[in-house]
């Protein structure tokens, strides 16, 4: 079937709509910093439960998510015992507003990514522009499950954030018109393949973030801690705690990294039905093995009582840092069997 230009200018309408609409979102969830109720009741109760082991963690240099045990999510968020559509009613206007922006904006992405596929007659992830575009809207999806779910409002501005900026740079550096697949990709498993990559990378995304936090909240409790000169920095006393980002970050990487695992499989399985072999040690394959082993390397790590805290999260990090490179130099500036990406 031709393309349908007028769909793919729809997509790229609902796109920017989307776009516009995150960053009133951004802007509503750094209104609730400047100006909403704070919202410590549960920090204290936890620092209250941990005071010694907060004051150790301090002086061994390690925060006490990298000491403690880990809790039950009711143990130490104690305000999840609440309804989570309840908790949201209940919260202040600024956080309403940004959750209805946060929904808002959502729609409009997947109507972005939906109408694009139907321009196309496929799954709408055949280049570097669908990828990034699609992996941003999984990643603010999920996200938006996060803040339900955990009440993690203001973690919003930072997420968010992160995806306005990833998604002001694909659409202005890498915009791709709407055009039909190379031959190579015209396969049902790009459906599945490209899928379970695309899903797991968005999770990623979120889980990356959330360690970037871990680690600056980190860094300014042990220079606090130290004596160290720091400002009254009320972003830090508004966000959660060393141990609830720890937590939220792991179990972020523990759902993406069986869809993770998943993508690498059916890659290998089309690669034997395109190329004649499961594998070829191909870079963007290569790569690919290489951040499993690293994801692999921080759930280990995180398991482990040693590696918990912000020793786990640079593993964490260093992940997403390889996962990029293979998307943003293997895929487009080195030649192999998977360069694809559309971008000259």
């Amino acid at each position: 079937m031709p393309v349908n230009l007028a769909l793919g200018h729809v997509s790229n309408d609902f796109l920017i709509a989307a776009l516009v609409i995150y960053s009133l979102a951004v802007l509503t969830f750094a209104g609730d910093f400047a100006f909403g109720r704070p919202r410590r009741a549960v920090v204290a109760v936890t620092a209250a439960k941990q005071p010694a082991l907060a004051t150790v963690g301090a002086a061994a240099g390690t925060s006490s998510a990298d000491a403690g045990q880990d809790k039950t999510a009711a143990d130490s968020m104690p305000e999840l015992a609440v309804p989570a559509l309840r908790a949201l009613f209940q919260a202040d206007a600024w956080v309403r507003a940004a959750m209805a922006l946060s929904a808002a904006a959502v729609v409009a992405h997947a109507v972005a990514v939906v109408t694009r596929g139907l321009a196309v007659h496929r799954a709408p992830w055949g280049n570097m522009y669908e990828f990034l575009t699609a992996l941003t809207c999984f990643a603010a999806i999920f996200f938006l499950g996060v803040m339900v779910r955990y009440r993690a409002w203001s973690l919003g501005v930072f997420v968010m954030g992160a995806v306005v900026i990833t998604l002001g740079l694909t659409e202005t550096l890498i915009f791709t018109p709407a055009g039909d697949l190379v031959p190579a990709l015209q396969s049902y498993w790009l459906s599945i393949h490209v899928t379970a990559m695309t899903v797991a990378t968005g999770v990623f995304f979120v889980s990356t973030v959330l360690g970037v936090v871990y680690l600056v909240v980190d860094r300014y409790n042990r220079r606090a801690a130290a004596g160290r000169p720091v400002p009254s920095n009320g972003i830090v006393r508004r966000l959660p705690t060393l141990e609830q980002l720890d937590r939220l970050a792991y179990r972020t990487v523990v759902f993406g990294f069986p869809i993770w695992t998943f993508g690498v499989i059916a890659g290998a399985i089309w690669a034997d039905q395109a190329w004649g072999r499961y594998w070829g040690w191909d870079p963007v394959e290569t790569w690919a093995f290489i951040t499993w082993v690293i994801y692999a390397a921080f759930l280990h790590a995180r398991a482990t009582a040693g590696w918990r805290g912000r020793r786990a999260h640079y593993v964490q990090l260093l992940g997403f840092a390889s996962l990029t490179f293979n998307i943003l130099v293997v895929q487009i500036f080195i030649a192999g069997l998977h360069s694809y990406a559309g971008v000259n």
